[in-house]
């Protein structure tokens, strides 16, 4: 089988992708092809998981998408990094908890050459700088140990379509972006080598951080 394979659909409606990526899980599951990360930018749209929603999402008139990965509702929208990894998690030892982890450090290792320290807070999925600010969500599903969803990484996306709503639960003012944190325009080409990079270093086939090692980086307690 050929080390982790990259597609990249560039901008794409969410409803196409999603029967898009759920066609890869078919094929990963039959072993047609290897571990692939699919890199998407979509329209605005809100998808909202397992969680639900508090009516919010609903309210916020931008477009919605139920769908049956983990968490409540997120944004995604042009100039954010989306990034599904379609992943045998059979061959990684079953182990969701543990490869959840993994998809958090891939967007660490990827945003710390760009100067942005970012990590795990304890209690919260997804990634956040300065225990206060979220940079990247992420949730995901599983079809017979394939992974699918995954990540979505703020590079430079339109901040107030997440105070429309509740995003992940929390107020929209948590969500921050790499622009933001660099107080400088960034481009997707920008981040797209690094995470690339990231990728290839932790799901090389037959590789990957083990359990309680650096699957996460720790970040302090979020203030009450």
């Amino acid at each position: 089988m050929p080390g982790p394979a990259v597609v990249d659909w560039g901008l794409r409606e969410y409803p196409d992708a999603l029967e898009a990526m759920r066609a890869l899980v078919r094929e990963r599951r039959r072993g047609a092809i290897g571990d692939t990360l699919v890199l998407v930018e979509h329209p605005p749209v809100v998808t909202v998981g397992v969680e639900g929603d508090d009516g919010s999402a609903r309210d916020s008139g931008l477009p919605l998408v139920a769908v049956e990965r983990g968490g409540k509702a997120t944004y995604h929208g042009p100039g954010q990094q989306v990034g599904y990894p379609i992943v045998d998690l059979a061959r990684r030892g079953s182990d969701v908890r543990r490869f959840v982890g993994e998809v958090e450090q891939l967007v660490v290792r990827a945003v710390a050459p760009l100067g942005v320290e970012a990590g795990h807070l304890r209690g919260r999925r997804g990634v956040w700088v300065a225990s206060e600010r979220k940079i990247a969500s992420v949730g995901i599903a599983v079809d017979h140990w394939v992974s699918f969803h995954g990540f979505a990484l703020n590079v430079e996306p339109d901040l107030s379509a997440f105070a429309r709503f509740h995003p992940c639960g929390f107020e929209g003012a948590v969500m921050t972006s790499l622009a933001r944190e660099l107080g400088r325009s960034v481009g997707l080409a920008e981040v797209r080598p690094h995470l690339l990079r990231a990728w290839r270093e932790l799901f090389a086939e037959g590789t990957g951080t083990s359990p309680g090692t650096e699957s996460r980086v720790p970040l302090p307690a979020a203030p009450s």
